[in-house]
């Protein structure tokens, strides 16, 4: 399903069959948490800036509005109209993250739902079946999201857990996979490296779950708060041990800079909510570097926010009037801001993409850095 096509260095240029078409890597998958980006963006919008996986959520649709809802509907794809990949990460992050009385057992969490207070129990059947339900193209297996920092020993007992949970999530994918009312029989199966920051940790639990022989290979539990150099560090150690004949992922990751770092480093795909939400508060992503609509410099600039840019904002508004916008609160600021910062970031892909292509991806992340971190 993942075929290498060219390396240099550690990083890789591939492409990733799925019964939803082939994704180009490395390649940044667009969040559409409840089945919408939000700020206003459809899944129309997301083919106007060259999206080609969007990213939804298990926990949110689980809750609202019920996955069951959702199968009845037809699926994800028909729910929401897009007929490209859909990716959904398990609910393990969220559940861990939002939900208030949480309680983990070896059978999964207990917790109360952050919109109603309702009691849910999620474990790793649970996830495969709200997953199935929602009839994605890739499902996340279901793991235990650890704080950071954590003890050592806890981390450990975490790991190990995790491994259990993932050899039942691949049970359980199995069994529903081969169901006749499954709605995507062919649903693909992630499991997900944890390990907090402590190397020994991550090594040896990527070590396991290579033998397990999934479709695709992730990087949890980090970008969520760590020292940039940290993160970098625990990529350096681990990604030696990810197998070199699947597709990598880092999840929650990130700024352009992180994903310059993550392509050296072997990973194939990422995804992060910083350019939609970056953008509903005017931080746009340019050519030059990083700017914000807010500023008065900007209240009479008749030039689009970057002019080498051909997305649909900046070949029709003037910062002037996106400011004006954004100022006055209108809905329409965030979905014309949130269209450009989406498609810097699946051009930015496509750039390193061809790079890579070219032989010339060191050079390419050398001139970048110099840019993309800059704030104008």
């Amino acid at each position: 399903m993942f075929k290498i096509l060219k390396t240099e260095g550690n990083a890789r240029l591939g492409e990733f069959q799925t019964n939803r078409g082939v994704i180009k890597t490395p390649a940044f998958m667009n969040v559409a948490t409840q089945s919408a980006i939000k700020g206003g963006v459809s899944a129309a919008d997301l083919s106007t800036v060259d999206c080609q996986v969007m990213l939804c959520n298990t926990y949110h649709l689980h809750v609202r509005p019920g996955d069951q809802i959702v199968k009845e509907c037809g699926g994800l794809h028909k729910f929401t109209t897009w007929n490209g990949p859909i990716l959904t990460d398990s609910g393990g992050f969220q559940v861990f993250s939002l939900a208030a009385l949480r309680k983990i057992s070896e059978e999964g969490v207990r917790f109360s739902s952050h919109v109603d207070g309702r009691k849910i129990f999620m474990g790793p059947e649970e996830s495969m079946q709200i997953q199935s339900n929602l009839g994605s193209t890739i499902a996340m297996a279901f793991d235990e999201c650890v704080e950071n920092p954590a003890e050592h020993k806890y981390a450990k007992e975490s790991c190990e857990r995790t491994t259990r949970w993932l050899k039942r999530c691949q049970a359980e994918m199995k069994r529903l996979n081969s169901l006749e009312t499954t709605i995507n029989p062919e649903q693909m199966l992630f499991g997900i490296n944890q390990g907090c920051t402590y190397n020994d940790l991550r090594i040896e639990h990527m070590k396991q779950i290579r033998e397990l022989d999934l479709d695709g290979y992730a990087i949890g539990g980090l970008a969520v708060g760590e020292p940039t150099e940290i993160m970098y560090d625990v990529l350096d150690n681990v990604m030696p041990y990810a197998p070199k004949e699947k597709i990598r992922y880092l999840m929650g990751v990130g700024t352009p800079l992180n994903i310059l770092n993550g392509v050296e480093r072997g990973v194939d795909l990422f995804d992060c909510v910083m350019p939609s939400r970056n953008a509903r508060h005017g931080h746009l992503f340019t050519s030059y570097g990083i700017i914000n609509i807010n500023n008065k410099k900007y209240e009479t600039d008749m030039t689009p926010i970057d002019e080498t840019c051909n997305c649909p904002t900046c070949q029709r508004y003037s910062k002037a009037y996106l400011r004006h916008l954004l100022k006055s609160g209108e809905m329409l600021a965030g979905r014309l801001l949130v269209l450009h910062n989406l498609y810097f970031y699946n051009h930015l892909m496509e750039d390193i993409r061809n790079a890579l292509s070219n032989g010339t991806f060191a050079e390419f992340k050398r001139q970048k850095e110099q840019i993309l971190g800059k704030r104008v």
